[in-house]
């Protein structure tokens, strides 16, 4: 996350640009994933994911069956499953478990915008967001403590804790495209293995080395959600200043949640 963070934890990292739906996206997506694919994410798989939707009867109280219906998504990504592209009727998202700096991470989610734009020919953005995953992973002889600020620390009950979360909800200031922002940090402390939020998996990725950990530990997981939601114009560099304003709120936040202990370690 931090330019010069030799040892950044970050593990998983998204951006996301919901767009106005497309219901014939499947007679496009052949087109996109071509662009893609010249520019490195060859790989092409397509997922269904079953939804289950409940409609509540109106009329005589008769219940109605449950629909379950499915959502098509389309996943180009890289050879080395390092980083790639979901695409649906409702949006693009890049996601990486190869994070390495913003300045490679911010554009490829307007990479593949571009690649949607120009064969679809899209109206108007209207959600861009950035999230971001970082493992807190003490090292030997370290407490999870030693790397969150003194107002994350919990309270001890002199018992052995299986589980702790702390949310943060913030209005936020951003720009140019839209002034208001969402701002979602939350800190989750568990034993465990290292995972994920149960409404986010890196799909088709695979994990670094280094966070590879299938043993139960101490550790710590901090997510940040930043988004922005309204009718945005398809103009590529307003959104790119746009997710540079969002990037810098995550930081903030970031930086506030870590002691400076974590940052020396991470540095």
């Amino acid at each position: 996350m931090n330019e010069q963070m030799a040892n950044a934890p970050v593990y998983y990292a998204l951006a996301q640009a919901q767009f106005n739906p497309i219901a014939a996206m499947s007679k496009y997506v052949d087109e996109v994933q071509d662009l893609l694919r010249r520019e490195g994410y060859t790989l092409f798989e397509t997922q269904e994911i079953p939804q289950l939707q409940l409609v509540v009867a109106t009329e005589g109280g008769v219940p109605v069956v449950p629909n379950v219906s499915s959502l098509t998504t389309w996943r180009m990504t890289r050879p080395d499953r390092s980083a790639g592209f979901i695409l649906n009727q409702t949006s693009v998202t890049y996601h990486t478990t190869h994070y390495q700096t913003r300045r490679e991470f911010l554009p490829a989610v307007l990479q593949g915008v571009k690649a949607v734009h120009k064969v679809v020919s899209l109206d108007h953005v209207s959600r861009l967001g950035l999230r971001y995953l970082h493992a807190v992973l003490p090292a030997d002889g370290e407490t999870v403590d030693q790397y969150l600020a003194d107002g994350l620390r919990g309270v001890q009950i002199g018992a052995a804790q299986r589980y702790a979360s702390s949310e943060f909800i913030c209005d936020t200031q951003t720009g140019p495209l839209l002034p208001q922002g969402t701002l979602v940090a939350r800190v989750h402390r568990l034993t465990a293995s290292l995972g994920f939020p149960p409404d986010i998996m890196p799909s088709g990725l695979t994990l670094m080395e280094r966070f590879t950990v299938r043993e139960a530990s101490s550790h710590a997981v901090i997510d940040t959600d930043h988004f922005v939601e309204g009718a945005m114009p398809l103009d590529l560099e307003k959104m790119g200043e746009q997710l540079l304003s969002l990037h810098a709120g995550i930081r903030q936040a970031f930086d506030a949640i870590v002691s400076a202990h974590a940052k020396a370690v991470w540095a």
